[in-house]
């Protein structure tokens, strides 16, 4: 049997796990003096009441390594593969850190999602089409479809973004203009966040997604993810605004888990999709 291990960077709730046969790695937050493992004991409520009430900045960390090496080696003497699907290793050094630890490994295969959130969850579910074929089978089937994995969201403010090292400074300086509303996307080539437009006003920013959605095309074999942060109203205006050829394919909405939602800021929203062959 394949298993699949993902962080929770991909925004897959604890809860969720058994539906989409996953297990999760919990990332490290720093909320002030206090150490909190996400998902596990510090709800988004909670996270949110902290953030925005109290004004702490979190600052986030790698998931334990030990932790990891134990869920592997229990789910190998249990006689199965594992796939693991980190965060994009240009945001976070989890994929480079287990990418080590696992290359002596022959039933391990740790992936580079060169995505997050939505784009994860889009892979696992991918996976779980194939649970019986061959890991070099599964491990092709992924590779194949990253490049085509589309993540595009419109945060209130790069500040977030740009404190916490995921944004340069040129990008943040030239999105961080009044009234200008910036368009980020998570490079599925590259693995990068990136500035990718710049529009007046928060109603042309949300057309310029939905342009760049009926532009690239989206497979009907996924569900379109919708992601936002703390409140959905903006995400509901760009779903009414979204061709209901599309609309049909919305998945359930996607309340970013803290250790993403903590350097997009509240009130960030988008969609996550896969591009047309």
């Amino acid at each position: 049997m394949i298993r699949v291990l993902v962080d929770s960077g991909s925004s897959i709730k604890q809860e969720e796990k058994e539906k989409l046969n996953v297990d999760i790695l919990p990332l490290k937050i720093l909320m002030g003096e206090t150490e909190y493992l996400d998902g596990v004991n510090l709800s988004i409520d909670e996270f949110y009441k902290i953030f925005i009430g109290e004004k702490i900045f979190p600052k986030t960390s790698l998931p334990s390594l030990e932790m990891a090496q134990n869920m592997i080696k229990k789910f190998i003497e249990m006689g199965d593969e594992v796939i693991v699907l980190p965060i994009s290793s240009k945001i976070s050094g989890t994929y480079s850190s287990l990418k080590m630890l696992f290359s002596e490994e022959p039933k391990v295969r740790v992936i580079d999602t060169r995505s997050a959130v939505g784009g994860i969850r889009i892979l696992v579910e991918e996976i779980n089409k194939y649970r019986d074929k061959s890991l070099d089978f599964v491990e092709k089937k992924v590779n194949e479809l990253i490049p085509r994995l589309k993540v595009i969201a419109i945060p209130e403010s790069l500040e977030y973004l740009y404190k916490g090292g995921r944004l340069s400074k040129a990008a943040y300086l030239a999105g961080n203009l009044m009234n200008i509303k910036p368009l980020i996307s998570l490079d599925s080539i590259s693995g990068e966040v990136k500035l990718v437009g710049k529009v007046r006003g928060l109603k042309k920013a949300m057309k310029e997604i939905v342009e760049r959605l009926y532009e690239t095309g989206h497979d009907p074999e996924y569900k379109i993810v919708p992601s936002y942060t703390y409140n959905k109203d903006n995400l509901d205006e760009l779903i009414e605004m979204t061709d209901p050829k599309y609309r049909e394919y919305m998945g359930e909405y996607d309340n970013l888990d803290p250790a993403l939602a903590c350097h997009w800021g509240p009130n960030a929203f988008g969609y996550i999709w896969v591009e047309n062959k």
